[in-house]
C-alpha cells in the first residue's frame, strides 16, 4: 500500500472509532432514558364534579328547563367554526364553580391562547378548573402549562406523559407500547350544567381562523342529565392511572410565560379582533341563560372507553365500539357515516357484506387523498375501496375545498380543507357525535368519547348531506367495468369523469400504494 494512503486509513478508523463511541453512548443514553420511571401517584389529589350547582345562572334556568323534558337532554349542533369557539369562550366566561376540560390536542395559537386566557380568567374569579390534556401534542406547550399549573384554582394533568420533554420521538423508542395508547377524548363542561363534546380539537385549523388548513368538524353543546354522565366519565379519567399531574412531569426550570401578555398581543392583530367581534356579537350564552334556544330534546346515551385502555388494560366490553353497537341498536334500513378516517379493516368489511345482505343502504364519506392530512391513513382505507364497492356500498370523498366549493362552517379561501366530523345516522332517527374515527386506531389503542342521541331531526341533517350537497363537496367513487376505480364529482356546475384519484400525480400514487402494502394497519 502507498504511503499516500496511510493518512486517509487512519482517517477512516478514527472515523469509524467515533461513530461507535457514538453509538455506545447513545445505548446508554436510551438505556438509561429507559430506566427513568413514571413517579408515585400515591399523594395525587382527590377531587370530583361538583353536583350541587343549581343556583348557578345556567343552572337556574337549565334545571327547570330541564324537568319539563324528563329523561330527555336538550342538543344544540355547533356547525360553523366560528360558533363553536364563541361557545367556549362564553361557557368560560359564564362558569362560576367549576371548568372540567378534557382534549387530545391544545395549540399554543390565536384560539388556543385566547381559550387559555378565558380559563385562567374564570380560575382568577374563583372557579375551579380541572384542565386534563393528551400529552402527544403539548410540546413547546411547558412554560403555559406551569404557570396555569402554579394558579390556587387550576389543576392540570397529563394523560400518558412523556418523560423525555423533547425530542418526543425518543419517548416512542424507549416507551412505545405505553406512548403509543392516546386519549383522544373532548370535552369542555361548565358548573356541571352544560358540556361541549364532538370532533374538534382546540387549534385555529379547528375554528376557522388559520388559511393554511381548515377543518369541517361537528360539535354539539348538551345541557340535561347526559352533563352528569360526562362529569362523571371525565372523574374516572381524572382519577386513573394515566393522568399525571403536571408538576410531577414539568421540567422545574422552565422560563416564564405570561398567558394575558402573550394574548394582549394576539388580540392587537386585525384577524383576531376579527375573530373577538364574533364573540362579542353572539348571544349564544344570553339565549341559553334564558331559555331561548333552540335546543333538541332527546334520549341521549354517553359512550366511552374505561380509561384504562389507555394502558391496554380495558376488558372488551369496556370500549366503545362494543357500547356503541348496543347503544345503536340493530340496522333495518340505512347507515350513514361520516369519518375523515376509515379504515374499514377485514372484519368490518365483513360487517358491511351482512348488512347488505339484508338489504341496508350503506354510505360513506371520507376525505379524499387532495384534502387528508395523514396520507398514511388513507392507504389503509384504499385498500378496501373495491371490496365495499362490491357490496354496493356507497363511497364518497371529501374534495379540497376551493372558492368555488365551499361548506358551512368553513373559513375563507384556505389551501386545504379537510374533512374532520365523525357521525353516523342510523335508519333515520338515532345518530352518534363523538372523537371516534371508525379506524383501528380508535377501535383499539385510543380512548374515545361520544353520544348516542334518539333524534330524527339530527338523523335528517345527516342524510341531507348526502341527498343534497354532497355533490357539490365530494366525489362519488365508482367500480368500472374492467374492475377498475373512477370518481365522479361537479366542476363548475358539471359532472366530469376522472379515472385516476383526484388531485394527485403518479409518484403520490405510487406512494399511497406502497404505504397500502405495509402491515401497519393495526396503528392506523
Amino acid at each position: 500500500m502507498s504511503v499516500d494512503y496511510y493518512p486517509l486509513v487512519i482517517q477512516c478508523l478514527k472515523g469509524v472509532l467515533n461513530v461507535l463511541k457514538f453509538c455506545n453512548r447513545l445505548s446508554i443514553f436510551f438505556c438509561l432514558v429507559g430506566c427513568r420511571t413514571l413517579p408515585s401517584l400515591d399523594q395525587r389529589s382527590v377531587s370530583t364534579a361538583f353536583r350541587d350547582t343549581d343556583s348557578t345562572a345556567m343552572g337556574q334556568t337549565i334545571v327547570p328547563l330541564s324537568a319539563r323534558h324528563e329523561g330527555k337532554s336538550g342538543i344544540y349542533s355547533l356547525r360553523q367554526a366560528r360558533q363553536a369557539f364563541a361557545a367556549r369562550i362564553l361557557l368560560a366566561q359564564a362558569a362560576e364553580r367549576s371548568l372540567d376540560i378534557q382534549y387530545y390536542i391544545w395549540h399554543q395559537d390565536t384560539t388556543g391562547i385566547l381559550l387559555l386566557e378565558s380559563i385562567q380568567a374564570a380560575a382568577d374569579r374563583g372557579v375551579r378548573v380541572r384542565l386534563l390534556l393528551d400529552d402527544n401534542n403539548t410540546s413547546g406547550m411547558d412554560p403555559l402549562l406551569k404557570v396555569l399549573d402554579a394558579h390556587p384554582n387550576i389543576e392540570v394533568r397529563l394523560f400518558n406523559p412523556f418523560l423525555i420533554r423533547g425530542p418526543r420521538w425518543m419517548g416512542y423508542v424507549t416507551d412505545f407500547r405505553r406512548l403509543n395508547r392516546r386519549m383522544h377524548n373532548k370535552s369542555f363542561t361548565a358548573d356541571n350544567q352544560a358540556t361541549i363534546i364532538g370532533g374538534r380539537n382546540v387549534g385555529d385549523e379547528y375554528f376557522g381562523v388559520t388559511t393554511d388548513m381548515l377543518f369541517v368538524d361537528l360539535d354539539v353543546l348538551a345541557v340535561g342529565p347526559i352533563v352528569k354522565d360526562v362529569s362523571k366519565d371525565f372523574d374516572r379519567y381524572w382519577a386513573s392511572q394515566s393522568a399525571y399531574p403536571a408538576n410531577l412531569i414539568l421540567d422545574d426550570e422552565q422560563p416564564q410565560a405570561d398567558i394575558a401578555a402573550t394574548a394582549g398581543n394576539i388580540r392587537r392583530s386585525a384577524e383576531a379582533q376579527d375573530y373577538l367581534d364574533t364573540v362579542r356579537s353572539s348571544t349564544f350564552v344570553q339565549e341559553l341563560k334564558n331559555g331561548q334556544l333552540n335546543l333538541e330534546w332527546a334520549g341521549t346515551y354517553m359512550v366511552s372507553d374505561d380509561p384504562a385502555k389507555g394502558l391496554g388494560k380495558a376488558p372488551p366490553k369496556s370500549m366503545l365500539l362494543q357500547r356503541l353497537r348496543d347503544a345503536m341498536g340493530p340496522v333495518e334500513q340505512r347507515m350513514d357515516i361520516v369519518s375523515p378516517y376509515f379504515v374499514p379493516t377485514d372484519d368490518g368489511v365483513d360487517a358491511f357484506a351482512a348488512l347488505a345482505a339484508q338489504g341496508v343502504k350503506i354510505r360513506v364519506l371520507t376525505n379524499a387523498l387532495e384534502a387528508t392530512d395523514v396520507a398514511v391513513v388513507h392507504a389503509g382505507y384504499a385498500k378496501y375501496r373495491k371490496p365495499l364497492l362490491q357490496l354496493n356500498v356507497e363511497l364518497y370523498e371529501f374534495r379540497n375545498a376551493t372558492p368555488r366549493i365551499q361548506t358551512e362552517g368553513i373559513g375563507r379561501g384556505s389551501s386545504q380543507t379537510s374533512l374532520h366530523a365523525k357521525t353516523m345516522g342510523i335508519d333515520v332517527n338515532r345518530i352518534f357525535i363523538g372523537s371516534f374515527n371508525f379506524d383501528p386506531r380508535s377501535a383499539d389503542l385510543n380512548t374515545e368519547l361520544g353520544f348516542v342521541i334518539d333524534s330524527p331531526n339530527l338523523a335528517r341533517d345527516i342524510q341531507s348531506v348526502f341527498d343534497r350537497r354532497i355533490d357539490h363537496q365530494a366525489y362519488e367513487v365508482r367500480l368500472a367495468d374492467d374492475g377498475g376505480l373512477y370518481w365522479i364529482g361537479l366542476r363548475d356546475g358539471r359532472e366530469v369523469r376522472l379515472d385516476e384519484e383526484p388531485g394527485t400525480g403518479f409518484w403520490l400514487r405510487l406512494g399511497l400504494k406502497i404505504m397500502s402494502w405495509l402491515p401497519i394497519e393495526w396503528l392506523l
